[in-house]
């Protein structure tokens, strides 16, 4: 049959045959899934698909297909098998919002005949496939698929392939572990571009592309990385391994101390409740630590934690009834890419956005996605009229991950790549993956003084957008040097006030005193942000120094490796007219070195601090830029994002009382955090 795109899935089933053909429709996505793992339907549409089918099935009991997916485990496509499990591995079933979880909640209580008293377990959903893992001994020895919850396949094969499922437990254990393995998105990475050097496919998702890794039984010359998390364990060969009525949390707690990975690793964690208001917290907890999260989610599980509650509310023919998944909003959705267009950065480096047929992802609608470079549109085999997946998770810019190969058009084509440069029609460079015009920052000139005249650079106020694009359009600026020879008559012509040009004047004598780092940083030298500016600028000192360092004395900077060095110290050598420029305008060439503690330490010495929102009290006005080198005078070192390496986290308290999600991934990971007056207080003796 015709598959249609993703975002045409009917929410309303009219007739029998559009029944019959929503289930077929069902079986074709779900057989590809558990096939080579490409899905025609991403999750969302899937879901709204299956809903359908439930709410039409509801409404007609006496004319439900015998085969219909929606009463069988994995939708009746999973690949069966012949491996019996030790007991049945089943699906859960799904509630979309807190109302839903509610009525879950009173349908649990009807089934125990009173309310829980054991409480919930809480965690993530992992958006994997699932397993079940058998030890012997200690050692793995087999896994199997779910197939369709009383058998399935054995994918033994991938033993050892897998992070947090060892093939050698510490411990001479015999049990089944069950859980789900997946990508996490470094390793889907890692897979496709594996993959793409061997003339292979890329995967659509990481979700589709495990389900077609495990599958795989060919043995490749490459095996991909996968990621294991268990979720669950029963006993295997009657010998016993968890303790008598073991709670849920009992049973994951056994499993991580035998050294397998478990959901409570995780760094959205296992929490324990009460009862499911309270699940329901952490369920949005969750769902804001999702965009951090190193690996794909696609919901919470709820449970309830009390085996002999389970017992008691026992299972259906799909899934527990004493278990819930609360699907979050997808963050992966299929659409039509219709075009993509190139920009200019301010560096010259040329920047691919896909223009997308309009889909609605993680509650906004996305109309345009990011692309790596020219090389990596190669890999995945883009063209212009596909169906791809498009990636988005909290305030992270969507992107472009793949296309649906078997859902391409007639007529569609490869997507073009420049011949010339899009912003000034010029040769490109086009030596490393990224392209750059051969004219480097003069190509994108007006950017890169806009970057250099702004507040946290050379700090020029007033020198705007305007003034900027008429400065370069007289020809009167054509480099960042060009600033401070400006005549007022000049100055007064791009901006139509004598008044104004006095200011800019001023402005313009006061920047030629900034520190070295941010007249580095102005120069605007590919890969060299703020913060390298300012190591570059410490470790040297001035800008001779700079300029005499080859790629060896460039790589003992901290953060500068031997692919970046070399490219780092060549854009230095090839900006000397320019710099040459800003010595003999009288700009500062070098770096105010700050006298050290005492003892040598200050107050965030050895600690890496993350800030995030807008600063307030003695800190208040202070940019990302300026809070850096304020951690960095104060002995200590900036960070992008919370992680384990994390010392202390800036943040302001939020004013609806729910916590950032770097703030609840602080709480999660035990990190320090401090209000901006509390950081202020700490390293009051730096503040200038």
């Amino acid at each position: 049959m015709t598959t249609l795109p993703a975002d045409k899935a009917p929410s309303v089933l009219s007739a029998r045959a559009k029944y019959e053909d929503a289930l077929q429709r069902m079986r074709e996505a779900s057989r590809a899934y558990y096939g080579d793992g490409d899905s025609p339907l991403d999750d969302a549409t899937y879901d709204r698909l299956r809903l359908a089918v439930l709410a039409w099935e509801a409404e007609h009991p006496d004319d439900v297909a015998e085969d219909s997916p929606t009463g069988q485990v994995g939708d009746g496509a999973a690949p069966i098998g012949d491996v019996a499990h030790t007991t049945r591995l089943l699906s859960l079933d799904n509630v979309f919002n807190a109302d839903e979880l509610v009525t879950w909640g009173a349908s649990l209580q009807r089934r125990l005949g009173h309310a829980p008293v054991g409480g919930f377990t809480v965690e993530p959903k992992m958006d994997g496939a699932a397993i079940a893992a058998r030890y012997r001994a200690g050692r793995l020895v087999q896994i199997i698929t779910r197939g369709d919850g009383s058998h399935g396949e054995d994918v033994s094969h991938v033993i050892g392939q897998i992070d947090g499922l060892p093939s050698q437990l510490p411990v001479s254990a015999t049990v089944e572990v069950r859980g789900e393995v997946l990508f996490t998105q470094e390793q889907f990475e890692a897979a496709n571009e594996i993959r793409t050097n061997h003339g292979a496919q890329v995967f659509a998702n990481p979700r589709n592309g495990v389900a077609g890794t495990l599958r795989a039984k060919d043995r490749r010359p490459y095996q991909l990385r996968m990621t294991f998390w268990a979720y669950g364990a029963v006993d295997l060969d009657a010998e016993p391994f968890l303790p008598a009525g073991a709670t849920h949390a009992d049973v994951l707690a056994a499993v991580a101390v035998a050294g397998v990975q478990t959901t409570a690793d995780t760094p959205a964690g296992l929490d324990v409740v009460s009862g499911l208001a309270e699940a329901q917290q952490k369920v949005d907890e969750i769902a804001t630590l999702r965009a951090s999260l190193p690996f794909g989610i696609d919901g919470v599980v709820i449970k309830a934690n009390d085996a002999a509650e389970q017992a008691l509310a026992g299972f259906g023919s799909r899934f527990p009834h004493w278990a819930i998944a609360f699907k979050l909003p997808a963050v992966e959705r299929q659409t039509v890419l219709e075009d993509v267009v190139w920009d200019v950065g301010r560096t010259g480096v040329l920047a691919p956005t896909a223009v997308l047929a309009p889909v609605e992802i993680d509650g906004s609608t996305v109309t345009r996605a990011t692309l790596h470079n020219p090389a990596d549109i190669r890999r995945r085999d883009l063209h212009l009229l596909d169906t791809v997946t498009v990636y988005k998770a909290g305030d992270i810019i969507p992107r472009v991950q793949a296309p649906i190969v078997q859902l391409r058009p007639d007529g569609a084509r490869e997507v073009p790549l420049p011949e010339a440069c899009p912003n000034c029609g010029g040769e490109i460079d086009k030596r490393q993956e990224r392209w750059r015009c051969a004219k480097g920052t003069a190509c994108a000139l007006p950017a890169l003084i806009e970057y250099a005249a702004g507040r946290e650079m050379l700090d020029i106020d007033g020198l705007g957008k305007t003034y900027v694009k008429a400065l370069v359009e007289s020809g009167d600026v054509a480099d960042v040097a060009d600033l401070f020879t400006l005549s007022p008559d000049q100055l007064t012509s791009a901006s139509g006030s004598a008044k104004r040009a006095a200011k800019l004047a001023e402005q313009i004598e006061a920047a030629k005193s900034r520190p070295l780092n941010r007249i580095f940083c102005a120069l605007g030298v590919l890969g060299t942000g703020r913060s390298m500016s300012r190591r570059i600028a410490r470790h040297f000192g001035s800008m001779e120094a700079i300029r005499q360092a080859d790629a060896a004395a460039m790589q003992a900077v901290e953060g500068i490796g031997a692919e970046k060095a070399p490219i780092i110290a060549e854009q230095v050598a090839t900006l000397a007219p320019v710099i040459d420029k800003l010595i003999a305008a009288g700009v500062n060439m070098t770096e105010p070195q700050e006298e050290p503690e005492a003892d040598g330490q200050g107050p965030l010495s050895g600690k890496t601090v993350v800030v995030t929102g807008k600063m307030t009290g003695p800190l208040d006005g202070r940019g990302r830029a300026e809070m850096n080198a304020l951690i960095e005078k104060a002995g200590g070192r900036s960070g992008g994002s919370v992680s384990a390496k994390t010392s202390i986290l800036v943040a302001v308290p939020s004013a609806s009382g729910k916590p950032s999600s770097k703030a609840v991934k602080a709480q999660e990971l035990g990190v320090e955090v401090l209000s901006p007056e509390a950081f202020a207080e700490l390293v009051a003796d730096y503040l200038a």
